[in-house]
C-alpha cells in the first residue's frame, strides 16, 4: 500500500522515534501494559502547535478536563493548517473527552496519531476517536479500561456515614449517571465508526475502578485489537 504524502512523512519521524526506545520495563499488576506510560504529567491538556516530519502537527498532552473542548476548537481555529493531533494523556473528564473528539470530526481529515512510546488512555480514547483517518504507530499505546461513576471517596464515606437512605439515593444517583455515559458512549462509537464490540468485549470486561492507580485494571490493546475493532482506520 503507497500512503499519502503526509503520513509517509510522519512515518519516518516515527520509525526515528521506535529507534530511541528500548526495552521496555512491563507492569507485574497488569503485563499487558508497561511500568510507566508516557501519558504526561500535565494536569490539563496542553495544546502546542509543531512541526514534525514535514507535517503540522498539534500535540495534545495532559489530563482532560472540562475546559478542552473550548481551547482544542480555538487551537484549531488559530492553526487551520494543522494535520494531526498527536495525544498523550491519563484520561480525567469522560464527557469532555467525548465532547473533544466530536470536535475534532467536525475538522474534516484531522488525523488523530499515538506515536510510539506515547499513551492514550481512559477519557483521551474518545478524543482519539473524533480523527479521520486514525493512526498509532508501533509502539504507541491505546489503554482502555471500564469506566466509573463512584471516584469520589469522600461523598461515598459521608453518604454511608449519614445512613442507609444517604446511601441509597447516592447509588441511584451514580447508576442513573453511569447508564447515561454508558448510552453516549455507545453511540459515540458509532458516529466515529469503532465497532461497539469494544466495549462489550474489551472495556466492560474489565473491572470497575474507584482508583485509577490500581494498574491491574488497564488493558493496553495490541497492534491487531485497534485493528479489529477499527480503532485504527488508516490501513498503516
Amino acid at each position: 500500500m503507497r500512503w499519502p504524502p503526509r503520513l509517509a512523512r510522519v512515518a519516518l519521524a516515527a520509525g526515528a522515534l521506535a529507534l530511541l526506545g528500548g526495552a521496555t520495563k512491563m507492569d507485574p499488576a497488569n503485563p499487558t501494559c508497561p511500568l510507566d506510560p508516557n501519558w504526561s504529567t500535565n494536569p490539563t491538556m496542553q495544546l502546542t502547535p509543531a512541526v514534525r516530519g514535514g507535517a503540522k502537527v498539534l500535540l495534545a498532552e495532559g489530563r482532560i478536563d472540562s475546559g478542552l473542548p473550548d481551547r482544542l476548537k480555538a487551537a484549531l481555529a488559530a492553526n487551520p493548517d494543522v494535520e494531526e493531533i498527536w495525544l498523550r494523556s491519563p484520561g480525567g473528564d469522560a464527557r469532555a473527552g467525548n465532547a473533544a473528539g466530536r470536535v475534532i470530526r467536525s475538522n474534516f481529515g484531522l488525523m488523530t496519531r499515538i506515536p510510539a512510546g506515547w499513551a492514550c488512555f481512559s477519557a483521551c480514547n474518545f478524543v482519539f476517536m473524533g480523527g479521520q483517518p486514525r493512526m498509532i504507530d508501533p509502539g504507541g499505546l491505546f489503554i482502555v479500561h471500564m469506566f466509573t461513576r463512584t471516584g469520589d471517596r469522600s461523598a461515598i464515606d459521608m453518604s454511608v456515614a449519614m445512613g442507609t437512605d444517604a446511601t441509597k439515593e447516592l447509588i441511584g444517583d451514580i447508576e442513573q449517571d453511569a447508564a447515561l455515559l454508558a448510552s453516549e458512549d455507545n453511540d459515540f462509537l458509532i458516529r466515529m465508526g469503532v465497532s461497539r464490540k469494544l466495549l462489550t468485549e474489551v472495556m466492560y470486561q474489565q473491572k470497575a475502578i474507584a482508583n485509577e492507580d490500581d494498574k491491574s485494571t488497564r488493558r493496553c490493546l495490541t497492534q491487531d485489537e485497534v485493528r479489529e475493532y477499527n480503532v485504527i482506520n488508516n490501513g498503516g
